[in-house]
């Protein structure tokens, strides 16, 4: 399932579609970044729906093995039709469901955060 992000920062073109996924309304080339705090060893890859079902984009894995830290990735990647949706999510077959850690390392909230840049 996908990661949410249900809190808007600056944005430019690209669209929220819900709290899970986000639109980028061009073909082009997009740069993507995410971090997220978990409990557990886990992975995170980005989906991309292109309108015939979310494909995982296996170039965009970023994993971690133990203890509670961020997993993040920075990453190129390109669309072929308009409006494709993204998504950060746990990708398929992996058994273990994430944890997803609002405060992690002290007392204070940290934020999952995810960045997404058309370049060309």
């Amino acid at each position: 399932t996908p990661v949410a992000f249900p809190q808007d920062g600056a944005a430019s073109g690209i669209l929220r579609f819900s709290t899970f996924e986000f639109v980028l309304p061009t073909i082009g080339i997009y740069e993507v970044s995410w971090q997220v705090s978990i409990s557990e060893a886990g992975q995170l890859i980005l989906g991309l729906d292109s309108v015939a079902g979310v494909v995982e984009l296996n170039h965009t894995v970023a994993g971690r093995a133990a203890l509670t830290s961020q997993i993040s990735n920075h990453v190129l990647l390109a669309t072929t039709a308009t409006n494709s949706r993204l998504s950060v999510r746990n990708p398929t077959g992996n058994s273990t469901a994430l944890t997803i850690t609002p405060i992690a390392g002290g007392t204070h909230s940290v934020s999952a955060s995810l960045l997404i840049k058309q370049i060309q």
